[in-house]
């Protein structure tokens, strides 16, 4: 079986999530690594709140507090590098010698990567929307930003040509 890489779920001491990120980054460019960690990550939300004063301000907060998460190729290298980095407690799972990697829905609903999306349409072709509130409508496709994930489409709303920023799985071509 060829060597994959999947994340895992490294605990850490509170409040060291940031510190053994940049830990576990620095290891890898210093010992050339980058074949078998390829990614590490503190998940987080931006949330507005409220001061006292009454002045509303963005706020980052981390998704899980105490964990890191590791894309990595588990191997006795990186599992090495990764458990004795300062501030780590061990992966996540019930062999700490042979961690769990997250399932595939798990890794979606964090949001740490993003399902293909296979284009089926381009610009100036007539697509139907079939997400969110527009759901039905149908429009022209205007503009396509891959990289960003999102399609603006013209709908005709209310007697008037109406930009709309969608994400591109949220409209499919008309047959």
């Amino acid at each position: 079986m060829a060597d994959v890489a999947k994340w895992y779920a490294v605990h850490t001491y509170s409040g060291y999530e940031n510190k053994v990120a940049a830990t576990i980054e620095k290891a890898v460019e210093n010992r050339k690594l980058q074949a078998l960690i390829h990614g590490v990550m503190v998940p987080t939300i931006v949330e507005d709140e409220i001061a006292a004063d009454g002045t509303k301000k963005q706020v980052e907060h981390k998704l899980f507090p105490g964990y890191v998460l590791v894309k990595m190729v588990m191997t006795d290298e990186s599992w090495y590098i990764v458990r004795n980095t300062r501030g780590v407690t061990g992966f996540v799972g019930p062999d700490p010698t042979k961690p769990d990697p997250l399932s595939d829905e798990e890794v979606l609903a964090f949001g740490m990567e993003k399902p293909e999306i296979n284009l089926d349409y381009s610009v100036d072709d007539s697509v139907r929307i079939v997400d969110g509130p527009l759901s039905g409508f149908i429009g022209t496709v205007d503009m396509i930003d891959a990289p960003k994930n999102q399609v603006r489409v013209i709908v005709s709303m209310f007697g008037r040509e109406t930009p709309v920023e969608l994400e591109l799985d949220q409209v499919e071509p008309l047959e």
